[in-house]
């Protein structure tokens, strides 16, 4: 399985040796070795890599990753390049386009967001081929609090965009006066009508950064 080997390791070792952590890697081992398992086991902690704790800028939850085959990568909302582009980013792009003039791209890789400092955190990091939520409850959600802990304790300015209920049941751990908390419906077909699209997100974290000496995001994702 893969390591975190950046600055989250200080904060997040102490979860490694917790009870709940043993009995998790011995489960997601176990679901590795006897079933199909997303994403590639390499690219578990792939959101902890790009995205070093120091760097955060803008936190952008999802739930649990893709469960299509070759779609997740490791980074909540994105698929490789070679993939269609998922509903709910589709709809993402599209309020960019209106919010930020950003061009809708070919392709649905938000890696180049993550290396700018935005972390697509899952709050579960592993799914079964194409049984969505299945590895809910097995300890992720532990683990993935604790990162949102470690990025609440940041004394510098950090966006946080809370796309439907179960990001938003976060709100109560973000607490730092230093950051901004944005909510709005989640921006899948089923939601997005309701609030997502118009919200301006994109716009509204990059003036929060500016407004207090920090580089924007560049949204756009080129065509490959």
């Amino acid at each position: 399985m893969a390591a975190i080997s950046n600055d989250w390791l200080g904060p997040m070792s102490a979860e490694f040796k917790k009870p709940y952590y043993a009995k998790l890697y011995k489960t997601v081992l176990k679901e590795y070795q006897t079933k199909q398992i997303f994403p590639d086991s390499n690219d578990i902690f792939t959101a902890f890599n790009l995205t070093p704790l120091s760097k955060v800028k803008v936190v952008i939850l999802g739930q649990d990753p893709y469960h299509g085959d070759g779609q997740a990568h490791g980074l909540s909302f994105s698929v490789r390049p070679n993939m269609a582009i998922p509903p709910s980013l589709v709809n993402i792009y599209q309020e960019l386009e209106s919010d930020c003039g950003c061009y809708i791209p070919n392709n649905g890789f938000l890696e180049k967001w993550a290396k700018q400092g935005v972390l697509l955190l899952n709050t579960v990091l592993t799914v079964q081929a194409h049984k969505a939520f299945s590895h809910r409850g097995i300890g992720w959600e532990k683990f993935t609090d604790a990162a949102i802990h470690a990025v609440n304790e940041q004394d510098r300015p950090i966006v946080y965009l809370l796309w439907g209920k179960p990001a938003q049941s976060k709100k109560s751990m973000l607490n730092n006066p230093n950051h901004l908390v944005l909510e709005a419906p989640h921006p899948s077909p089923l939601s997005a009508y309701r609030g997502f699209f118009g919200c301006h997100h994109f716009s509204k974290a990059n003036e929060f950064l500016q407004a207090h000496g920090e580089t924007p995001i560049d949204w756009q994702i080129e065509n490959i």
